[in-house]
């Protein structure tokens, strides 16, 4: 459950830190004084849009940190969200002091948290929201059955994707295998053998377009090693063959001699080799052209090339055997479409057979909730959305007075009735994350449909932390604490501050709410019978 909540800089709130514990807790306070920012704050840890506007004028970023803990006190889990929203640039998500995607703080919120907003109720208005509810209170076979058709779609999927990796039509078939026919044979023809060609062409046409340079440069080399080069050393080793000898610088003389006529000799058979021919250079050129042109089409370098034939060559292949493909494909996606259609059938049965259940027990929950001649009801049509390859229809109706016909939720549903449909569903369908925040569930509520809403949400708090902003003083003598949001006016400022009511300070919160004054004796006297009764109802409720 959510032990500690901490919020900076989030529209009027400058610092708060509230700490939390089990059961119901009602946030209570007066109209603007910043009840619903708090509500805002856990939507964020959620992984809910993060609104730049949100931020207080003045702050450089909000930031939001929320401490969950799970398991007793030996076995405790702790988790730790936050949110940083900048008032300039993207939001930052962290895991335990971890950087993290919104994705991922979405994913641990969700699991902790299910949150209703003032306007969540909507989503009771479409389709998929209310078979995702009738397939929860069914349970295992309803997922069973759902997961079967998930697998034969996917399976379903893959196998068309087979069938149009073939080419589509005959017609486009065949133009693909023409393509792939003059490309590889375009490929083929050039014979590539060394993916390094073209770099070697490069240095032979270099070679056969200077061999008339070259070989003038090395015959002048061969002139000048055999002419002045080896006179000149001739002459210094005559000059050296006088008395007082230095046979060192002899010996270096000579081994200088001999590498002159070493290199002599290979500069000019250099020369000899350095022929022109025009012939050669034209087919080094053709070749070099042909293999950029290859490039061109089939992939920047030759090996490239030669991985694109590679590719066309099994996409040939494959094409060739299209029909013997398509033919082995075609038992398989059969197999496929009667799995899909037999688990839509599964599921819409399992669906018809859970739908009286479901709505009988939110007809009880209805009676409760102060709609007491209201008819909730289910109905299932196998053949309705998506072709009945999903379960079929879902819709949820109400008769809301005797006499009248069910009608969808849409039509037949005030948005008070439709609050109170919504927490009949989730007190029936109590599997949910530890903790559920409600929003002014009990809007446009009042008197006994005020306390039946209070004893519902007493009822859920007794499973798990319930969380509820309300107006209504029969809900918040319902909870098990409560928790008051005020705004106050320092140094030119609006701040918001969050405090624990206890004892006589309830007591004056609930008169306000329900004199609108604090300080009435009458209402505090009926304060405290509506604590007195509310809890005897709470307590009660949780047996």
């Amino acid at each position: 459950m959510l032990t500690e909540l901490r919020v900076e800089n989030l529209g009027i709130i400058d610092e708060l830190s509230v700490t939390l514990g089990g059961g119901l807790t009602a946030i209570t306070g007066e109209t603007g004084a910043g009840k619903t920012l708090l509500v805002e704050a856990l939507d964020l840890l959620l992984g809910g849009r993060a609104d730049p506007a949100l931020v207080r004028d003045g702050a450089s970023e909000a930031r939001v940190e929320g401490r969950f803990v799970s398991g007793d006190d030996e076995t405790a889990v702790e988790v730790v969200l936050a949110r940083v929203v900048p008032a300039s640039g993207r939001s930052r998500a962290y895991v335990d002091g971890r950087f993290a995607t919104v994705a991922e703080l979405t994913q641990h919120g969700r699991a902790l948290v299910d949150l209703h907003g003032q306007h969540e109720q909507q989503s009771l208005l479409v389709p998929a929201e209310q078979r995702a509810l009738l397939d929860a209170f069914a349970g295992e076979p309803a997922a069973r059955a759902a997961s079967a058709i998930a697998v034969a779609r996917e399976e379903l999927r893959a196998v068309d994707d087979a069938l149009a990796e073939l080419g589509g039509d005959d017609r486009a078939r065949a133009r693909e295998l023409d393509l792939l026919r003059f490309e590889l044979a375009e490929i083929d023809a050039a014979a590539l053998d060394d993916p390094d060609e073209e770099a070697a062409l490069a240095v032979q046409e270099d070679e056969l377009a200077n061999a008339a340079a070259r070989r003038e440069g090395l015959v002048a080399a061969h002139d000048a090693l055999e002419g002045p080069a080896a006179d000149a050393v001739g002459q210094a080793m005559a000059a050296l063959a006088v008395p007082g000898r230095v046979p060192a610088l002899e010996s270096r003389l000579a081994a200088l001699q001999a590498e002159l006529a070493d290199v002599a000799h290979e500069t000019r058979v250099a020369a000899e080799q350095a022929v022109d021919d025009p012939e050669r250079l034209a087919e080094v050129r053709a070749r070099r052209q042909r293999l950029r042109e290859l490039c061109r089409k089939y992939g920047p370098t030759l090996a490239d090339v030669q991985a694109f034939a590679t590719e066309s060559a099994e996409r040939l292949a494959q094409l060739e055997g299209a029909e013997a493909h398509r033919a082995e494909l075609a038992p398989r996606r059969e197999q496929a479409e009667r799995a899909l259609a037999r688990a839509a059938a599964d599921l819409a049965a399992v669906r018809t057979a859970a739908a009286p259940a479901l709505g009988a027990a939110v007809t009880e929950r209805l009676g409760e909730l102060a709609l007491g001649r209201a008819e909730c009801r289910i109905e299932v049509d196998p053949a309705g959305a998506g072709g009945g390859d999903d379960g079929g229809e879902v819709t949820f109706l109400l008769a809301p007075n005797p006499g009248e016909p069910a009608r969808p939720l849409a039509k037949a549903a005030s948005g008070g009735e439709l609050s109170r449909v919504m927490l009949a569903l989730r007190v029936v369908l109590s599997e949910a994350p530890p903790t559920l925040v409600f929003d002014e569930v009990d809007a446009g509520l009042g008197g006994e449909a005020g306390v039946a809403v209070g004893r519902a949400l007493a009822l859920l708090g007794g499973k798990h932390q319930v969380l509820c902003v309300t107006h209504l003083a029969q809900v918040a003598a319902f909870a098990d604490s409560q928790l008051s949001v005020q705004k106050e006016e320092r140094g030119g400022r609006t701040h918001a501050g969050a405090a624990l009511l206890l004892d006589d300070a309830r007591v004056n919160e609930l008169s306000r709410m329900l004199a609108g004054v604090g300080e009435s004796d009458h209402a505090r006297r009926h304060a405290r019978e509506l604590l007195k009764v509310a809890g005897s109802q709470r307590a009660e409720a949780r047996r």
